[in-house]
């Protein structure tokens, strides 16, 4: 039986067969995001946020746009274009790293599941899937671990300051033992928004107590 979220997915799915595409930064027809706003994640520092935190514009304006329309308008048409901009960074990011033979090692940030199922998955790892295959097509061995888990606890985090987005996650983010990779492995955390820097912190936090290297944090944007 499907479930609705499936039913959504599969209704996007066949409206992007019939169709045309248009730029979810201006509306432009023609892709799901037209070289004019592509630019925006081109041509400019890393936004810097400390501790090895990078992201790769700041969110407000067309990358915000963007990001929405991926993350909770359905566009996931979006997931390729914006997964190739992370993989052309990823190898040159500050502290980023492969392991000892070779393999890039990617790490989405999790979603909770009640979003997932109405976005139609999670976001995030679509997003670092794309990132590996195209560093993959680049020549780069790469992989996915997909090895955090958000328990059904946590809320959503929109409005809360970084205090309350602490104690939401304390506890309720953990490494799941299936997805991670061995342990000592350099890996590249992935996300979308960088907003306190909570998420980023607790998911740090949880890979380190697995023995997991947190080499560096990429995420499209930062709040700020």
């Amino acid at each position: 039986m499907t479930s609705r979220a499936g039913v959504r997915s599969i209704g996007r799915a066949a409206l992007d067969l019939f169709l045309p595409a248009v730029c979810a930064g201006c509306g432009e027809p023609g892709a799901p995001c037209c070289p004019a706003c592509a630019a925006v994640w081109c041509g400019q520092e890393f936004v810097a946020r400390g501790g090895g935190v990078h992201a790769l514009a700041r969110y407000h304006g067309v990358a915000r746009r963007l990001v929405l329309a991926y993350k909770e308008r359905g566009r996931r048409d979006l997931a390729r274009p914006l997964g190739e901009v992370l993989a052309g960074v990823v190898p040159h990011l500050p502290g980023a790293r492969p392991d000892a033979a070779g393999m890039w090692w990617l790490v989405p940030a999790p979603s909770r599941r009640s979003a997932a199922r109405v976005r139609g998955g999670p976001h995030v790892l679509e997003l670092a899937r794309r990132c590996a295959a195209w560093m993959a097509a680049q020549g780069r061995p790469v992989a996915v671990a997909p090895a955090l888990r958000l328990d059904a606890g946590a809320r959503d985090a929109v409005g809360l300051d970084q205090a309350q987005r602490v104690a939401n996650l304390a506890g309720r983010l953990r490494l799941h033992p299936d997805g991670a990779p061995p342990a000592g492995t350099p890996v590249v955390l992935l996300d979308d928004v960088v907003t306190t820097g909570a998420t980023v912190g607790a998911c740090t936090a949880a890979l380190r107590a697995g023995s997991v290297e947190v080499s560096a944090v990429l995420a499209l944007t930062a709040a700020g």
